[in-house]
């Protein structure tokens, strides 16, 4: 479904940030995107929206393709109407909105009549019980898992086909991390959308995805089935906590590593 091949990315025609990206998100699949922070995980996200020109970036090499069309020229209203959602890292929603104008907002660049909006709604709450108590509410005085739930529901209301996560887990307890990636499944199966996970919680997102890709310095440094990731040595001591060795280096060091570059083949 999306594909990105060899694709470079820079802030201010000066900050090489993407050094050659290549990764793939089949249809209807978990994808995990794991590294530390400022490996550019973000500004492959922005890459594929459209949003590096409001932040001074820019593609410079490479290709970015949806269904088999090129992208990485169109802006993001485009976008979005082509089925690709984002979700940025920080529970963005409006604070001032109800949660109710929230969820709605989402539809905006959908054409469909009034009554196909409201079967998008009500089936959109089903995944979000603790948001039908709270429509009337003003966003900004809900909790941090609840916004979370927030700006899930109001993308789901473009009807996606590709919804891209930024830390959905940041800054939330354990019990509602549990909850939100359990919605995540549940949207993954029920409604078919392909879903790409940039998540430092490497163990959870391991665990619902089925392929990963680890990401360090702005280059793809180790790729799997997450089955495969989540018992390798290297990702246990650098990513899930393990520490095998007493000396600890960076992951990009560790010897016996070796990176697959897959536009070179």
């Amino acid at each position: 479904m999306l594909r990105l091949n060899n694709l470079e990315a820079v802030y201010n025609d000066i900050i090489l940030v993407l050094r050659g990206i290549s990764l793939e998100v089949p249809d209807g699949k978990i994808i995990s995107f794991l590294g530390s922070n400022g490996a550019g995980k973000s500004t492959t996200l922005k890459a594929v929206s459209g949003l590096l020109d409001y932040e001074d970036g820019e593609i410079k090499k490479g290709t970015i393709e949806f269904n088999g069309q090129p992208i990485h020229r169109k802006g993001p209203q485009e976008i979005v109407r082509m089925g690709i959602t984002q979700i940025p890292e920080g529970r963005r929603v409006f604070a001032e909105l109800t949660v109710d104008e929230n969820i709605r907002v989402g539809a905006h660049t959908r054409r469909r009549k009034k009554s196909e909006a409201q079967k998008d709604y009500d089936r959109v709450l089903t995944y979000f019980p603790v948001l039908k108590e709270r429509l009337r509410l003003q966003s900004g005085f809900l909790s941090g898992g609840e916004q979370q739930m927030l700006v899930i529901a109001r993308a789901l209301m473009a009807r996606p086909s590709l919804m891209m996560l930024d830390e959905p887990s940041l800054g939330l307890a354990p019990l509602l991390v549990k909850e939100i990636f359990e919605i995540i499944l549940r949207i993954n199966k029920e409604e078919s959308v392909s879903i790409l996970l940039v998540e430092q919680n490497a163990l959870m997102a391991l665990a619902v995805s089925e392929y990963g890709y680890i990401m360090e310095n702005g280059k793809i440094v180790l790729d799997g089935p997450s089955k495969k990731l989540i018992v390798n040595e290297d990702v246990k001591e650098f990513y899930l906590g393990v520490k095998e060795n007493e000396e600890r280096k960076s992951f990009a060091e560790v010897k016996h590593y070796k990176r697959r570059k897959r536009w070179l083949s």
